[in-house]
């Protein structure tokens, strides 16, 4: 269990997949996640997946979202990766960036992390927005990133932070 001034980072279980679920079904949350129909399936798949990390973000006892981590292993290139998603009604309140603070902490201490990286879509203006406040920069765009619900491929921002320039 990892804890930041307003949220606590503890592992999904199970039992949380359906309140994920349905966080990720939000269409505020769905526009820049993917997942297909079936939004358990894709959690659940998450949970399964050996090399990423996921916790659950809670506030004031309620789950209000998930963070996850991966690692690049290679020595000489070694840094992790996050992704993160809110539930609409807490957006704005820096939950967030309190997640991502408490995580890349931990990751600086526990596994001597220096460098991360984030990829939010690059028309998701509000995330790119929220990882700015938190350190994050931008890099670059990634042309044609990933396909989206239209079927369509999208750009993306790579976005770093160096562990000095975590801010907050």
């Amino acid at each position: 269990m990892l804890r930041g001034r307003a949220v606590t980072l503890r592992p999904v279980t199970d039992a949380d997949v359906p309140a994920l679920s349905a966080i990720r079904a939000a269409p505020e949350v769905r526009r820049w996640w993917r997942g297909g129909d079936d939004l358990a399936a894709s959690v659940r798949a998450d949970l399964a997946d050996d090399a990423l990390t996921v916790y659950a973000v809670e506030h004031d006892g309620r789950l209000v979202g998930a963070i996850q981590w991966y690692a690049e292993t290679d020595p000489d290139y070694r840094h992790a990766s996050l992704d993160v998603f809110l539930d609409p009604a807490v957006r704005g309140s820096g939950l967030g960036g309190d997640a991502i603070r408490t995580l890349v902490r931990h990751l600086v201490d526990e596994y001597g992390h220096h460098r991360f990286t984030i990829d939010p879509a690059a028309a998701n203006t509000a995330a790119i927005r929220a990882y700015a406040k938190v350190g994050f920069r931008p890099v670059g765009i990634m042309r044609r990133y990933e396909r989206g619900a239209d079927g369509r491929w999208h750009d993306a921002l790579l976005m770093d932070l160096l562990a000095e320039d975590l801010s907050g």
